[in-house]
C-alpha cells in the first residue's frame, strides 16, 4: 500500500457505498475529490449552480433509495446548496453534501470563503461535522451515510478543510469501511401488540380509509400496500411520492373524494406522512374517527393531532404484518362494498363537475385542460415531476402516475426550482424511462440555466411550462386579502418565450396557444430526443382549489 490523498479517500468511500455519480460545481477547495472520482470511475456531473447540485442529489436518492451526493466549494458554494439540503431535510431524502473549507492551518485567519458551515447546516441535517484529519476521511464519509438512515431518512453534511483533502497518508493508516460490512437492517416491524390491535380495529371497521404517503415509496413498500388494500378491502388515497402505489382505475384507488372520506370514515390509517399543512395539521380528519398513524420517525407520531394508536417502523413490514394478523378474522369485505361504492359515486360526481374545464377549448388555456393533456400523454414508464405553485397544485388532482416511484415533487418545504435537477437525476439513474416535467413560469427560471447541463450530458426530457406570466399562487392570496387594485403587486412577470430559450441552448422548443395543439406539441417533444420545453399559455385568472383552500389565506 502506498500514499493516498484525502480526495481519493472520499472517492473510495463513495465507491464502497455504491455511488455512481456526484453532482458538483467546481471550486479550488474540492478538486482532489474529482481526481479521486476519475480513478474510481464515478461520473462527475458539473452543473451551473450549487442549488441544482443539492437538488439533483436529493432526486438521485428519491429515485434509487440510496444516498445522492453533492460536492461544492466553501463559502458561497456551500451556502448556495443550503436550499437543496433544507428541501431534502423536510422531504426525508437521504443525501450527503460535501463542502470545502479553508485549510486548518489557516483556521480563524480569514481564509478565502471561510464560513461556519457546520453550524449553519446542523439545523437542517441529521448529522454535520468537520473532518479533522486525512486518515479519518473515508471513515467519516461512511459515518455520514449511516446517519442518513437513522430513523426517517435525511441529509447529512461534511466539510473537509483544503489541507486535509490534499494531504496524503499511508493507506494502511486510513480506515476505509467496506460496503455491506457495517450497515444494520432498517426494516423495523413495529410492536407486535400494536400490529394486532390495528388488525382488530380494521376487521371491525365499517368505513375505513387509508392515506399512503411518501414513506411508502421510501420503504419500497408498494407491493405490501397493494396487498393491504386488497386483503382488507379498504379504499386508498395517496399523496407525495406515495402517488402511483396503486395504478389509475384500481378499484381500491381514490383521488378526489379524500375530504369526503375523511369526513365520514370511522377508521383512518395515515401511513408515512405527517399531520402538516397538507393535512390541515390533522384537523381535516373526522374528530370522531379512530386515527392510526404509521411512521419511521417516533417524533412524527401524534404530532399536531391526538391518535388512538401509533406504530413506528418500516411501513411495508407493518402493513404486511397487519394483513397476516387480520387473515384469521372476518375483514368485513361485504359491508365495505357499500362504502367503496359510496366513495366511487362521490369520485365520479367530482370528476364530472370539472369535465367542462378539462374539455374547454378556451384561450388562454385552462390549467385543468393542460394537466389533463399531460396525464393522457404519460406512458406506463413515464416519470412525472411537478415544479411550480398553482399549476402543479392543479396537476395533483389530475395527473396519475402509472407506477410507484413515478411521481416527484418538492415535498413539504414547497421549494421551487427542483424540476430540472430532479429530471437530471432521474434520467441519469434510469435512462430507459421517459421524464415529463411540468413547470410554473415562475419556478423554471430559478434553476433553468441547467437546461444547458441536460443538453451537455444528453439527458432528454419533455418539459412543459404552464405560463400565465405570474406567481399565481401568491397572486390569489393578495387579491383575496387586499382587493383587485393591490392584487398584482410583486407577482406579475414578463411574457417569457421559454421555447426560444430551449432552442437557444440546443434543445427542442415549441409555443402553444390553442388547446388542440397541446398533444401534438408534446408528441413532437418526445420524438425530438432532446431536452425540450413546450411553452403553454394558460389563463392567469384560473386558480386551483388547493390554492384557494390554503391555510395561510384563511
Amino acid at each position: 500500500m502506498g500514499q493516498i490523498s484525502g480526495g481519493h479517500l472520499v472517492a473510495k468511500a463513495l465507491k464502497n457505498e455504491g455511488v455512481k455519480c456526484i453532482f458538483t460545481l467546481c471550486g479550488g477547495h474540492i478538486i482532489d475529490i474529482y481526481d479521486g472520482c476519475l480513478d474510481e470511475d464515478i461520473k462527475i456531473i458539473d452543473v451551473r449552480h450549487e442549488q441544482v447540485a443539492a437538488h439533483a442529489a436529493d432526486g438521485y436518492a428519491r429515485v434509487t433509495g440510496t444516498p445522492g451526493v453533492a460536492v461544492v466549494t466553501a463559502g458561497p458554494g456551500t451556502t448556495d446548496a443550503v436550499t437543496g439540503v433544507a428541501n431534502a431535510f423536510r422531504a426525508e431524502s437521504p443525501m450527503l453534501l460535501i463542502g470545502g473549507q479553508g485549510a486548518l492551518s489557516q483556521h480563524q485567519m480569514g481564509s478565502l470563503q471561510d464560513l461556519p458551515h457546520v453550524d449553519m447546516m446542523k439545523p437542517i441535517t441529521k448529522f454535520a461535522s468537520t473532518v479533522p484529519g486525512t486518515a479519518r476521511v473515508a471513515d467519516m464519509v461512511s459515518m455520514a451515510f449511516r446517519e442518513c438512515f437513522n430513523g426517517a431518512p435525511g441529509p447529512t453534511f461534511l466539510e473537509i478543510p483544503r489541507d486535509v483533502l490534499d494531504a496524503k497518508v499511508d493507506e494502511a493508516q486510513a480506515r476505509i469501511p467496506m460496503s455491506g460490512k457495517y450497515r444494520a437492517s432498517t426494516r423495523l416491524r413495529g410492536d407486535q401488540r400494536a400490529i394486532e390491535q390495528l388488525a382488530a380495529i380494521l376487521v371491525k371497521s365499517e368505513r375505513p380509509c387509508v392515506l399512503l404517503g411518501t414513506q411508502v415509496w421510501t420503504c419500497r413498500a408498494a407491493d405490501a400496500a397493494k396487498a393491504f388494500a386488497r386483503g382488507l378491502n379498504v379504499p386508498v388515497f395517496m399523496n407525495g411520492a406515495g402517488r402511483g402505489t396503486l395504478p389509475p382505475n384500481d378499484p381500491h384507488a381514490f383521488q378526489l373524494s379524500r375530504s369526503y372520506a375523511f369526513g365520514r370514515a370511522d377508521v383512518i390509517v395515515i401511513v408515512g406522512t405527517p399531520f402538516d399543512f397538507r393535512m390541515g395539521y390533522g384537523r381535516r380528519l373526522r374528530a370522531e374517527a379512530t386515527v392510526v398513524q404509521i411512521d419511521l420517525d417516533y417524533r412524527t407520531v401524534g404530532k399536531n393531532r391526538d391518535i388512538l394508536l401509533g406504530i413506528v417502523g418500516d411501513c411495508g413490514e407493518i402493513l404486511s404484518a397487519v394483513v397476516a394478523a387480520a387473515s384469521a378474522g372476518k375483514n368485513g369485505a361485504g359491508a365495505r362494498q357499500a362504502w367503496l361504492a359510496e366513495l366511487r359515486a362521490e369520485e365520479d360526481k367530482l370528476t364530472a363537475a370539472r369535465l367542462p374545464k378539462i374539455r374547454s377549448d378556451a384561450e388562454p388555456i385552462h390549467p385543468l385542460r393542460l394537466c389533463h393533456e399531460i396525464n393522457e400523454f404519460l406512458g406506463e414508464d413515464s416519470v412525472y415531476i411537478g415544479d411550480g405553485g398553482d399549476i402543479v397544485t392543479f396537476s395533483g388532482g389530475v395527473v396519475q402516475p402509472r407506477k410507484p416511484g413515478h411521481w416527484m415533487d418538492p415535498g413539504p418545504l414547497g421549494t421551487l426550482g427542483v424540476g430540472v435537477p430532479f429530471a437530471m437525476a432521474s434520467k441519469l439513474t434510469q435512462p430507459e424511462k421517459e421524464v415529463v416535467c411540468l413547470f410554473g413560469d415562475g419556478a423554471f427560471p430559478l434553476t433553468g440555466w441547467d437546461f444547458d447541463t441536460m443538453v451537455r450530458f444528453n439527458l432528454p426530457f419533455v418539459g412543459v411550462v404552464g405560463n400565465n406570466s405570474a406567481w399565481n399562487q401568491i397572486r390569489f392570496g393578495q387579491i383575496a386579502k387586499y382587493g383587485e387594485n393591490r392584487g398584482n403587486v410583486a407577482n406579475v412577470l414578463s411574457d417569457v418565450r421559454f421555447d426560444e430559450f430551449a432552442r437557444m441552448l440546443g434543445g427542442h422548443g415549441e409555443e402553444v396557444r390553442k388547446p388542440k395543439d397541446i398533444r401534438p406539441a408534446l408528441e413532437r417533444a418526445r420524438a425530438s430526443g432532446k431536452p425540450s420545453l413546450v411553452n403553454v399559455w394558460i389563463d392567469p385568472n384560473a386558480y386551483s382549489p388547493g390554492t384557494q383552500n390554503q391555510t395561510m389565506y384563511k
